[in-house]
């Protein structure tokens, strides 16, 4: 065992025990109330730049298992954690948790109150942090939460952007094949399965990638993946959407609806801590349904700033009335600000929205 501390940038600092590698990381604290799905959480390119913390008490109890990984590796600057399971309990275990930190050359703590920090983050906002792996020292960490930039500030996309277009043909057979040009923004892997699984071919972009490289992929629907920090920071993708609206569909998830709000002249803002989580209320205006979904991000829409007044907000949390979905008609552009194809966590609306992107490219839904 090792002494670990996790600072923030109020002054608060915690004292614990450390697991995974020994060392220093700095991001913004946030948390997430999901008690399953940590392995996807982990490694959610959403996550970069900042350090997850999980409200649930016990987590690792069900080991890891690389097949659930949503990219090529843990994603989160640092882990915290109340309790760490050493000795998980499933037959598709292949290490516990402690190892896979280790393995990925990421810190964690556990045996701090994650519930004050919960209730801190809640009450002040979300906090930059700094976590300390063999040492206790809780002003230097304090002094390296302070020192950090603010997240806003920081090239986040590119960190998690894939460097060169591929493509992943689908196999499954189909008489009309369709190809999706995806945005990786910092793309989680069940995008892109749940797209092949319909029979539809992706081909996966850098998240630099101009309208003009883009077209000569010759799509049939262009789809904005998810990615950490701040919407506006993603100017080529804002670009591309202007540029190829009213030219072919356009969908986008998380990041990707916030990126294609901008485009149609919306603005975004920072949220106070985010939505982090399996069980976000989500209310079809259309339908009247709510949808129980899965959230990650700390950004959202401002439902009422479009300069295209025929968008409209199709989607909203019943939470706090937040817009989690939008549709423009006449350009077949829409967004959800969830995570429909989310697993572990409520599949409610995959066959919904996937099947949107279907119809849209005139396929079976």
């Amino acid at each position: 065992m090792m002494d670990a501390v996790i600072g923030l940038e109020d002054g608060t600092f915690l004292k614990g025990t450390g697991f995974g590698a020994e060392g220093i990381v700095c991001g913004e604290l946030v948390f997430t109330t999901q008690y399953t799905g940590y392995e996807e959480s982990l490694t959610d390119p959403s996550y970069s730049g900042q350090i997850l913390m999980f409200t649930y008490p016990l987590i690792g109890n069900y080991g890891v298992n690389d097949e659930t990984f949503q990219s090529d590796g843990v994603k989160v600057e640092g882990l915290v954690v109340r309790e760490a399971c050493r000795s998980p309990s499933h037959h598709q275990s292949m290490r516990n948790i402690y190892k896979l930190m280790e393995d990925e050359g990421k810190p964690g703590i556990s045996g701090v109150d994650t519930r004050m920090l919960t209730i801190g983050t809640r009450e002040h906002g979300t906090m930059r942090a700094a976590l300390i792996n063999g040492s206790d020292d809780g002003e230097e960490a304090v002094r390296l939460a302070r020192a950090q930039p603010d997240i806003s500030s920081l090239d986040l996309i590119s960190r998690v952007t894939c460097k060169e277009p591929y493509i992943i043909k689908s196999q499954v057979n189909t008489d009309d094949k369709k190809n999706v040009v995806l945005i990786d923004l910092g793309m989680k892997k069940n995008i892109s399965t749940s797209l092949l699984n319909r029979g539809i071919d992706v081909t996966v972009v850098p998240a630099t990638t101009p309208a003009s490289v883009i077209q000569e992929f010759d799509p049939d629907l262009l789809f904005l993946s998810n990615g950490p920090g701040d919407p506006q920071n993603a100017n080529a993708a804002i670009d591309a959407v202007k540029e190829m609206a009213g030219t072919v569909p356009i969908a986008g998830i998380c990041l990707g609806h916030q990126i294609i709000a901008r485009a149609l002249g919306a603005d975004t803002y920072k949220l106070k801590f985010g939505h982090r989580g399996a069980n976000q209320p989500v209310k079809d205006l259309e339908t009247g349904i709510v949808h129980i979904t899965s959230q990650n991000h700390g950004f959202a829409v401002e439902g009422d700033s479009f300069d295209d007044t025929d968008v409209i907000v199709t989607q909203i949390n019943t939470n706090d009335r937040t817009v989690e979905g939008i549709e423009q008609k006449d350009l077949d552009i829409f967004s959800v600000q969830y995570h429909p194809e989310a697993h572990a966590g409520p599949r409610d609306t995959e066959k919904i929205f996937f099947g949107k992107v279907m119809k849209a490219m005139g396929g079976r839904v």
